[in-house]
């Protein structure tokens, strides 16, 4: 498996480990210092914050599980691929994100939407 690969599961994983020691392991694992991280609600740059917002929104919905619905596809650094976030197995979001990553695989940016991206017919 490629690095980037790894890098994108383990960054699922943070989102499902409630444990900081291991969060800010992980973080300092598989992203640059100054990862960018952007959202519809969030736009956040570094360790610190990525970790300080991860913390955030499991206290707003404690117990989600967070997973990757899709293959990654890759293209000159740039990662395209769908996520899930459930709870008590129910569907709360869909999204998709384009991640950048360096030629080590590790993250630089995240750039996150919810909801499905649907071709026109």
């Amino acid at each position: 498996m490629p690095q980037y690969e790894e890098n994108l599961a383990k960054m699922l994983q943070i989102w499902n480990t409630t444990d900081p020691v291991e969060i800010r392991s992980m973080v300092r694992e598989i992203m640059e210092h100054n990862v960018h991280f952007v959202d519809p609600n969030h736009n956040i740059i570094g360790h610190e914050a990525f970790i300080d917002m991860v913390a955030q929104v499991q206290a707003r919905i404690p117990g989600a599980s967070y997973a990757r619905a899709s293959a990654i596809e890759m293209q000159n650094n740039f990662c395209r691929y769908h996520w899930k976030i459930d709870f008590n197995g129910q569907r709360l979001v869909d999204g998709f994100d384009v991640t950048e990553v360096n030629d080590s695989g590790k993250i630089v940016k995240v750039i996150g939407f919810f909801g499905r991206l649907e071709r026109d017919s």
